[in-house]
């Protein structure tokens, strides 16, 4: 009950980012649209949130913005949390050669530093989303795969599961039944807590050049457009990192949120 105001706050966010991601961008001018003529001008007037260097709306980029920056944080989050679940329960559950295999990959992907693994990758893929989402899920998946693998392997010493072997129900149901779907939901639960880490990375990487290149929007690739008006047109860099902020705070209530739940449930 303490963390209901957190798993509420969460879910305005979160409706507030899809409403901005999907039928905003519908009724706001067109995103790449520049009009030298206004740029830079202050929010008010035909601009909720002005415009910035080449005279687009802000606005309208923030939301069309939000389509790629979502998109591009839910695919590596994606990755991550099937990837690593499947790799988590094969170090744990599997055969000799898979649970060490599995197990030495994951210990290697954790001891690589991420962001620059992502750097050197991204670096020599070149410039692009597709690619800096690739960068950044060849280590992302780790953290996951430790969490599912330390459930499965503590899974097997509960009663339901000890009473299911027992009851003569194959070692692949038990798992399948008794042990996969508690995974799923702890992993769920940190994975959403790790959502607003991915964005940021990806904000960051994009702010150095290799991410969305021009003239999408993306709300790294926007900051970093905006660096050399910070002292006269600050609203420009004001709002991406507004939309990066209300992710990771969503992120964190929503991941807090559901962690709580699957503890009290577990202490139930």
């Amino acid at each position: 009950m303490v963390r209901r105001p957190g798993a509420v706050a969460g879910l305005a966010l979160l409706a507030l980012l899809l409403l901005l991601a999907g039928p905003a961008p519908l009724l706001l001018p067109d995103p790449d649209l520049p009009d030298y003529a206004d740029k830079l001008a202050p929010p008010g007037g035909g601009h909720l949130l002005g415009t910035d260097q080449a005279g687009r709306d802000v606005a309208a980029r923030i939301a069309a913005g939000a389509r790629v920056s979502l998109g591009a944080a839910g695919a590596v989050w994606a990755v991550s949390v099937l990837v690593g679940t499947a790799v988590g329960l094969a170090a744990a559950l599997g055969g000799r050669w898979a649970r060490a295999v599995c197990g030495r990959l994951t210990d290697v992907a954790l001891a690589l530093p991420h962001t620059l693994v992502a750097l050197a990758v991204a670096g020599a893929l070149g410039p692009g989303l597709g690619n800096l989402v690739l960068a950044l899920s060849v280590t992302a998946w780790a953290d996951t795969a430790r969490l599912a693998a330390a459930y499965a392997r503590g899974a097997f010493g509960r009663p339901d599961v000890t009473a299911a072997l027992l009851a003569g129900v194959g070692r692949v149901r038990a798992v399948l039944g008794h042990v996969v779907p508690g995974a799923g939901v702890r992993v769920l639960a940190v994975a959403t807590l790790g959502l607003g880490q991915v964005l940021l990375g990806l904000a960051g990487l994009s702010f150095l050049g290799l991410g969305a290149q021009p003239p999408t929007a993306e709300w790294g690739q926007m900051l970093a457009e905006s660096r050399h008006d910070l002292m006269t047109a600050p609203w420009v860099a004001a709002a991406p990192a507004a939309a990066v902020f209300v992710t990771v705070c969503a992120a964190a209530l929503l991941g807090d949120a559901l962690r709580a739940r699957v503890d009290g449930g577990r202490s139930r």
